[in-house]
């Protein structure tokens, strides 16, 4: 077929097209320019010659210490996990067939934040404490969600309203246990839920990034699996598919994704919501998930909302959170608008 490409690794095989091929290297241009605009900016000016300088071991101290122990660790951070939000989302969306099926919106971001209040709760305030209670919460909210939604299978608009439901429920447990706390424990846990990235360091970035290439492994298996089961279940299962063990071990991938993200930054919404979209609008994929695509356009978006978060507004620094909100918010009118002419 013209314009399709067969790229293969060992036994994998991926079908791209030109247009693919050609949106994603000037999505990866964007993203390193993005990524090099964001050394250069903050109260410490620096030029793309001192980058230079760091990389070849010719900088000043000073200059080492802004570039790689301040602001290194916030922009591979935010490239990493907006890539991995967007992988979650992409996984999700293909798995409820539906475009509002995030994991932010069914609720299994809000059941990792409560395993981190619960976690915080306890006492324990470290990244391995908390991406175990991260991950612990959206697998139990995942599964939960899974076992209620099920009825001779699962179906994606079951699974979208029951994990609202889901989502619900937890949110205002989540406001009750912040509600009776003490008021530091109270604080940290407000903070931490704002989702920001100024408390991210080198360790904890270390720590998502294998969570998070555990994920990217088991990824070109998974998508090759969701095309499938975007055909239909029948369809699926005629092609060797093992559809709903299948579905469990894509819930399970997603919620790793989200919640190696939630432990280290908190609940940074949205993401997950408008990546995949947007990356299949770009790469012209239609309803086929494209994780690729959709891992640069969400570390595109985080990436840039950070920036927007810390030098927006002069002297004020904002949760990349709270700029993720209002973006997608405006994304989310869009998006249930377009649905809505298109139900009627």
């Amino acid at each position: 077929m013209s314009g399709v490409f067969v790229l293969r690794t060992g036994p994998l095989s991926v079908r791209v097209t030109r247009r693919a091929l050609v949106v994603c290297a000037l999505l990866w241009a964007v993203l390193i320019a993005l990524a090099l605009w964001a050394f250069t900016l903050g109260s410490y000016s620096l030029t793309l010659g001192d980058l230079t300088a760091v990389l070849t071991g010719t900088a000043g101290n000073s200059v080492r210490t802004v570039v790689l122990e301040w602001r290194a660790p916030r922009i591979v951070a935010a490239v990493l996990f907006g890539a991995a939000l967007a992988v979650g989302g992409a996984i999700f969306q293909s798995l409820t067939r539906n475009p509002l099926g995030s994991p932010d919106v069914i609720g299994f971001t809000t059941g990792s934040y409560t395993g981190v209040v619960l976690t915080l709760l306890a006492g324990a305030t470290g990244y391995s404490a908390l991406a175990a209670g991260a991950l612990a919460g959206g697998l139990i909210t995942a599964f939960a969600v899974y076992l209620l939604a099920f009825r001779r299978g699962v179906q994606g608009f079951r699974l979208i309203i029951v994990g609202i439901a889901v989502g619900a429920l937890l949110s205002s447990v989540n406001t009750w246990f912040l509600v009776k706390v003490d008021v530091d424990t109270a604080l940290q846990a407000a903070v931490w839920g704002a989702g920001s990235l100024s408390a991210v360091d080198w360790p904890a970035v270390a720590m998502a990034a294998v969570a998070l290439a555990g994920v990217a492994v088991v990824a070109p298996v998974a998508q090759r699996r969701m095309r499938r089961l975007e055909l239909g279940d029948d369809t699926a299962a005629m092609l060797g598919v093992p559809v709903e063990r299948t579905k469990l071990l894509l819930v399970v991938l997603g919620v790793v994704a989200t919640a190696a993200v939630t432990a280290a930054a908190g609940p940074i919404v949205f993401v997950a919501l408008a990546a995949p979209q947007i990356a299949r609008r770009l790469t012209g994929h239609g309803t086929s998930v494209d994780l690729a695509g959709s891992a640069l356009v969400g570390a595109i978006l985080l990436l840039g909302a950070d920036i927007a978060a810390q030098h927006a507004i002069p002297g004020v620094l904002l949760p990349t959170g709270a700029v993720t909100v209002c973006v997608g918010g405006a994304y989310l009118l869009v998006l249930l608008a377009r649905e809505s002419r298109r139900g009627f």
